[in-house]
């Protein structure tokens, strides 16, 4: 009887070693949904997602995370792993496909909702020649002036009136002033003024310039005061801020 307990005790030894020695791959898998508000920039990219189109931005759309947790330890100390499947998805826009893979567990929490926005990396290229290639987001700053190829893109300012001699301002009106800020008159010169010059707005970039625009206002004594705006992103395009005034006398 005691030779069965002592073969028994070696039995189990052993076994115990065994596990202890070698891990169970032990797993276990988890899915559950979220709602997740996706836009782009710019909007109205068609999302492909598991090979099936699932809206075209902005959108809402419930969206399945995935949790694999491992335990790549022992029985005896477990050492707990776990993954989160990527959403892998396609952004979709003038012909322009990109790709992206989106790691649920990094998806912003923003007003009360999980937010993602894509910014396309090539539409604005393949759209508008004149933007850069990796310049269409920098922005100019007061700490690195000179850095991106806006600062160094020469404008011409053209300006002249009838009758001549006015004096010409300028001034920043911006549409996002929490980044591009509005600035005070400028004085430029009389008319007819004309100088090559670039743009030293602070917080401007390609891509917002469409919400930004100069305002040129012409003044002279005896007549009345003349204002014009003009897109920035457009004089951008053109190269060029020009226009005559025609001026109006005041009512004597």
């Amino acid at each position: 009887m005691k030779k069965f307990y002592l073969i028994a005790s070696i039995i189990l030894f052993a076994l115990a070693t065994t596990i202890s020695c070698s891990p169970k791959k032990i797993s276990a898998t988890a899915t559950n949904d979220v709602l997740v508000y996706f836009t782009s920039n710019p909007s109205g990219a068609t999302v492909i997602f598991d090979g099936k189109v699932i809206g075209t931005t902005p959108f809402v759309a419930n969206m399945p995370v995935t949790a694999t947790s491992v335990n790549k330890g022992s029985l005896f100390k477990a050492q707990i792993v776990t993954t989160v499947k990527k959403w892998d998805m396609q952004f979709m826009k003038d012909n322009i496909t990109e790709s992206v893979s989106i790691d649920p567990r990094y998806v912003p929490f923003k007003d009360g909702r999980n937010v993602y926005n894509y910014n396309f990396s090539n539409i604005a290229y393949m759209q508008d020649p004149t933007i850069m290639s990796g310049e269409a987001g920098k922005m100019v700053s007061r700490d690195n002036p000179g850095a991106t190829a806006l600062e160094k893109t020469i404008i011409r300012w053209y300006f002249d009136s009838d009758p001549q001699g006015a004096r010409v301002f300028w001034r920043v009106v911006s549409n996002i002033p929490q980044i591009v800020k509005n600035t005070n008159e400028q004085y430029l010169g009389t008319t007819p003024y004309e100088e090559t010059r670039s743009f030293n707005i602070l917080g401007l970039t390609y891509e917002n310039s469409r919400d930004v625009q100069i305002e040129v206002k012409m003044t002279r004594d005896g007549y009345m005061d003349q204002i014009k705006r003009f897109s920035v992103r457009q004089a951008i395009d053109q190269q060029e801020i020009s226009s005559f005034f025609d001026l109006v006398k005041e009512d004597e």
